[in-house]
């Protein structure tokens, strides 16, 4: 009698146990997508070559306390920085470099007795409320602005100390620890103190100083803009040759004046002139001999300097040429030594005392844009057609 055998048991042969067959497990991810194909791989990849570009090994670090912070890993006060260095298998130099990009960017706050905070979450101390404003010396040629805007500033905290920006680089840290903020307004203070005040978690406000890389509030004058509206004023008023007045450096106005040249007279010839140029003299003969029409100055300054200047040479304003500036003002309108587009003082101030007094999360710059005063110094000129007949027009009143 024969028997069937009975089929082999899974894994096993005629000849013995065999391996059993493989298959290819798939991970699916919260939102039903596989989550083990090619995306982890590349992922993966780019990350790799994004830790391979950094080539020092404090920005490594760096990323990596990042992500901690992100993820929750690392939340309120961070552990010293023997217990962080022994974490991250790292020396306290890198550490220490890490930690001080991390606070200024603003992701960490750092302050000497008190340790390493993630931002935001450190606990409120009761700081002095002294004011240290930093400005330029008492002979430069904002000194009467800048003069007024402290004075405004006193109405926010009467208890300020005044010291100029080249002085900072002296400043030792027990003489910044009695003071609760610090108001940027000097033109040369060093960018290496912004970033140590930064790093200490001391709020600074910048006044018409742009911040470049640091976590700093600021508060500013809208140059372009004002310089971009009196350009287009005096363009459709029939002006094709203009002069900018501004210190070698920055080209704010410049570039704005030549923009809005772009747009609206794309013809226009503009020149640019220092106010050292204007004032003695040299200047003025090139305006004249260049047959330029109108003139936009910088700030308040640069208009009273420009104005000497013309004045020296008998040259009428506006009947000779036009003459405009943009910038800050004090003591009222009847103070400017042209038309233009100035902002007052008093705003100025409230913004730097707001800043202070409820200060925003984040670093934040304001941009204040200035009003049209008329000071009887701009007037249109005849037209480039050989018409010769002069536009009726009324500045501050052209559709942008």
């Amino acid at each position: 009698m024969s028997t069937q055998n009975p089929p082999p048991h899974p894994g096993t042969g005629a000849s013995g146990p065999q391996p059993l067959e493989t298959t290819q497990t798939q991970t699916i991810d919260d939102a039903g997508q596989d989550s083990s194909g090619p995306g982890l791989l590349d992922a993966a990849t780019s990350a790799s070559r994004s830790q391979a570009r950094m080539s020092y090994k404090f920005q490594r670090l760096r990323e990596k306390l990042r992500q901690a912070v992100v993820t929750g890993e690392l939340t309120g006060k961070l552990p010293g920085e023997r217990a962080l260095a022994k974490r991250f298998h790292v020396n306290a130099k890198t550490l220490s470099k890490a930690l001080t990009d991390l606070a200024a960017e603003g992701v960490l706050d750092r302050s000497i007795g008190r340790g390493t905070y993630v931002k935001g979450s450190a606990p409120a101390v009761a700081t002095p409320g002294r004011w240290l404003v930093l400005c330029d010396s008492p002979s430069g040629p904002e000194h009467h602005v800048i003069g007024c805007l402290i004075e405004q500033l006193r109405r926010g905290n009467p208890d300020l100390q005044l010291a100029t920006g080249a002085s900072a680089a002296e400043m030792r840290p027990s003489f910044l620890n009695g003071f609760g903020a610090v108001i940027d307004v000097a033109s040369d203070t060093p960018e290496s103190f912004l970033r140590d005040l930064v790093v200490r978690n001391l709020p600074v406000v910048a006044v018409n100083r742009e911040p470049k890389t640091y976590s700093t509030h600021a508060v500013l004058v809208d140059a372009a803009l004002g310089a971009a509206r009196i350009t287009r004023d005096l363009l459709l008023a029939g002006h094709r040759h203009l002069a900018v007045v501004e210190p070698s450096g920055p080209a704010t106005v410049s570039h704005a004046v030549r923009q809005a040249a772009t747009r609206y007279a794309s013809g226009a010839v503009i020149d640019t002139f220092s106010p050292a140029d204007i004032e003695r003299g040299p200047g003025v003969a090139a305006l004249r001999d260049a047959g330029i029409t109108a003139i936009v100055c910088d700030c308040v300054a640069s208009a009273t300097q420009c104005k000497a200047g013309l004045d020296r040479f008998r040259m009428g304003v506006p009947d000779g040429i036009s003459l405009a500036a943009v910038g800050c003002m004090c003591g009222g309108p009847e103070q400017c030594p042209c038309s233009g587009y100035y902002v007052d003082c008093v705003p100025l101030a409230d913004a730097v005392i707001g800043l202070l007094r409820d200060p925003p999360p984040r670093p934040t710059t304001l941009w204040l844009a200035g009003e049209f005063v008329d000071r009887g110094t701009l007037a249109p000129t005849a037209l480039p057609d050989g018409q010769g007949h002069t536009p009726a027009f009324r500045f501050d009143d052209a559709v942008a």
